[in-house]
């Protein structure tokens, strides 16, 4: 049975996409079978792994259409790396969703009958706290946090924390942080390496060892609709991903607890 993580924050801008496709791609380098599942209706992580998705089905036809899920599954251009697509018409899927009994398992059920398949599904979502965002974190198992090494990504975390606990305590979830993931980061900057340090001394969860450098094979790889895996291997950004997978393979295999710590809020 598939880890299914969600790759959250509310706040745009902070590589949540990047991650994915980052992430995505080298656990499938290392033999792992995996589902990304674009859960956001700007659809970047579709169009970043080079799926043409014109007059295909997505995951809202899945969701609202009773289109079988595995009718959606596109192949990127690495093995074992599948998408599942997004495409604006998400956008009117909370209004959709108010029909809906169970509103908030509506993706949960949707993905039920594929998780056998895959090792990890990552779910993308979107910057928003929605009904949408509710379906995305029931969905999943996981919920990692990427923070861009900058002030303003830091302001809205409790409230990303609170969101978490009470889909926890009163939708009856058990939702884990798999760990906060630095990125943007830029060595030497004072002000980055205060961020980080911040964030590791006092997040009351699992910070990564590694750290996403701000790369600009990063920022340009999306325009050529390849992750950073086949864009730009070398890379110090792919460098990053690769540990990253390679971290979150070692949780598992040493049966690391991502629920060490009570819901905290990060400032006082």
């Amino acid at each position: 049975m598939a880890r299914t993580i969600a790759v959250f924050n509310q706040k745009g801008g902070v590589g949540k996409t990047t991650s994915c496709l980052g992430l995505g791609s080298y656990l499938a380098l290392f033999g792992k079978r995996i589902l990304l599942v674009d859960f956001d209706p700007q659809s970047n992580a579709t169009i970043g792994a080079g799926i043409k998705y014109e007059n295909s089905k997505t995951i809202y036809h899945s969701m609202f259409f009773d289109v079988p899920i595995e009718e959606t599954v596109r192949q990127t251009p690495i093995f074992n790396f599948e998408v599942v697509p997004s495409s604006r018409d998400l956008a009117g899927a909370i209004i959709e969703l108010a029909n809906v009994q169970e509103r908030e398992n509506h993706l949960r059920r949707t993905l039920e009958n594929i998780k056998h398949n895959y090792d990890y599904i990552l779910i993308d979502m979107a910057p928003s706290l929605s009904l949408l965002s509710i379906n995305g974190l029931m969905a999943a198992d996981e919920v990692l946090i990427p923070i861009q090494c900058e002030y303003f990504s830091l302001q809205g975390l409790n409230q990303l924390l609170d969101t978490i606990q009470m889909v926890n305590q009163n939708l009856g979830h058990n939702l884990k942080i798999s760990g906060v993931l630095l990125t943007m980061y830029e060595e030497g900057d004072e002000f980055s390496e205060k961020i980080a340090r911040e964030i590791k001394e006092k997040f009351p969860h699992y910070v990564f060892k590694t750290i996403i450098p701000k790369s600009k094979s990063l920022s340009r790889a999306p325009s050529e609709q390849r992750p950073i895996l086949m864009y730009d291997p070398r890379s110090s950004g792919a460098q990053g991903y690769e540990s990253l997978a390679r971290e979150l393979i070692a949780q598992e295999e040493n049966n690391l607890s991502t629920d060490e710590h009570h819901l905290t809020s990060f400032f006082n």
